[in-house]
């Protein structure tokens, strides 16, 4: 499939997931972040309007590949209000996702957004998990979409012998991002080790490895 037919997939997925916002509506033409802005809202501060420029609407690091040379095997380059100010109150956002061989971004979900995917290159498994407890899965390839709900915890994993990428599209200027593991693991202050050996039926020197292992990673 072709650059043009890529673009065009990925921003009509982009104006379906904006249908139904996750964020508030917009009440002007635009609302560029001021990050600098001391001031907390429900989103950011709107800049003066004389000093909004085309690099507020602009982001090139969904250009190439990011680095996958960690504990997981992939790396997610975010295009959020973070990265592109202009997306302030327009409740979408993207980002790209690499993995390397066997790498998987592992188990998390996004509070604020539903997600869609579309794959670049590679072939990965991906699935979610519904409140009934049931796992939605399936094998994807280049080409193909597919759709995460907002706030379920799903994962992806390259089960291929070569590198994979995918691009995604969410309804929300920052969805954010909770990982399973992380955030049952390494908060601060910590999750009680007697409610983690309780829920996960194991002991408390596993509890404490777990921890350890994963606090290198933060």
């Amino acid at each position: 499939m072709g650059a043009f037919a890529a673009l065009f997939l990925t921003t009509f997925a982009l104006a379906l997931l904006s249908a139904a916002h996750a964020d508030p509506d917009l009440l002007q033409d635009l609302c560029v972040a001021d990050l600098s802005s001391g001031v907390k809202v429900n989103g950011y501060p709107c800049k003066n309007p004389t000093s909004i420029g085309p690099d507020d609407f602009f982001f090139h690091g969904l250009a190439k590949p990011g680095l996958t040379n960690n504990t997981v095997g992939s790396i997610v380059t975010a295009a959020n209000v973070e990265k592109i100010p202009g997306l302030n109150t327009l409740g979408v956002s993207m980002s790209r996702i690499d993995y390397a061989p066997g790498g998987v971004n592992p188990p998390h979900t996004h509070p604020r957004a539903s997600e869609i995917v579309y794959v670049l290159e590679g072939e990965l498994e991906v699935g979610f998990i519904t409140t009934a407890n049931v796992l939605i899965t399936k094998r994807i390839k280049k080409g193909d979409t597919f759709v995460f709900p907002r706030g379920l915890v799903h994962f992806q994993k390259n089960f291929g012998t070569v590198p994979a990428a995918v691009i995604t599209a969410f309804n929300s200027q920052f969805p954010g991002t909770q990982s399973m593991a992380m955030a049952l693991f390494t908060s601060s202050p910590t999750v009680p080790d007697d409610v983690l050996t309780r829920a996960f039926q194991i002991g408390t020197k596993e509890v404490q490895k777990i921890k350890s292992k994963l606090a290198h990673k933060k």
